[in-house]
């Protein structure tokens, strides 16, 4: 009688798992193609996880020798692709935020004008567009079943999700390439909250790049395999809108913090909150 009960209570639980995997599952399909920013693209194999498709290279040994990086500004090839541009230089901005913070886990991050075994350089290729109006209409939802106390999360409309394409290196002092990666992945209607920007999607995904790219350099091998780190405290600092951990990382301004975090809750553009470089690069 008590396993009956215990099946009975399971199936809903399976249910619900199954649900939340398949709404996991649907997501904007960004491709995975090559730029013209990299100094080679021989060699990369490809990886990636269950959201993000990769390819990428990486020479262990003159990469965890390294002990200073120097960040090159992330720029952009999509063209006309109509977006403000202010809007892209948030998106490129967070890029180098990031990633100055996530590799001040292992390495000394100098300033532009300063040497490094390191220099990294991203460049975003694609941005598939956040249909705001479809935005809105899921924030609507989320808030209403908030408001309504459900237990549980309701996904996004599986329509209008962007997307985010980049490609990154890392050189040495001599300019050869040590470390590359093609990456891109599409916002889903579960992790990826919904906000009223046609570059929401790929302003918050632009985190988990910095993430996968840094990791590679950190660990210097495949950043998709093993399990993930946990946050360091100065990453936690960092994400807070505390001061960075390196002077250098200053000229990327701080993270929007607390208020960012409210403003990603109820969908509003992240413009409101991130205030970007903090000084003309």
């Amino acid at each position: 009688m008590i396993l009956k009960l215990r099946q009975r209570e399971m199936r809903p639980r399976a249910m619900l798992c199954v649900a939340l995997f398949s709404w996991l599952s649907a997501c904007t399909s960004v491709p995975l193609r090559e730029g013209a920013s990299l100094g080679s693209y021989a060699g990369m194999s490809p990886s990636g996880g269950t959201l993000t498709k990769a390819r990428l290279r990486v020479d262990s040994a003159p990469v965890l020798a390294a002990q200073t990086v120097r960040i090159v500004p992330t720029s952009t090839q999509i063209g006309s692709g109509g977006f403000d541009p202010k809007d892209l230089a948030l998106v490129t901005n967070a890029i180098d935020r990031a990633l100055c913070t996530d590799l001040g886990d292992r390495f000394r991050i100098v300033a532009a004008s300063l040497p490094a075994d390191l220099v990294v350089h991203a460049t975003v290729t694609d941005i598939v567009a956040t249909n705001r109006a479809a935005a809105a209409g899921s924030i609507v939802a989320s808030l209403g079943g908030t408001a309504a106390g459900l237990g549980v999360p309701i996904p996004r409309l599986p329509i209008g999700l962007g997307g985010l394409a980049i490609e990154a290196e890392a050189v040495d002092k001599d300019g050869s390439q040590k470390a590359s990666m093609l990456w891109s992945r599409g916002a889903n209607m579960i992790t990826t909250r919904a906000r009223v920007s046609a570059v929401g999607d790929a302003y918050s995904l632009s985190s988990a790049f910095a993430a996968d790219f840094s990791r590679m350099l950190v660990k210097g091998k495949d950043p998709f395999k093993g399990m993930p780190a946990i946050p360091s405290m100065q990453r936690v600092r960092a994400s807070l809108g505390g001061d960075p951990k390196y002077d250098a990382c200053k000229a990327f301004g701080t993270a929007p913090g607390i208020p960012g975090m409210v403003a990603a809750r109820f969908g509003l553009p992240p413009t409101w909150t991130d205030k970007g470089a903090a000084v003309s690069q």
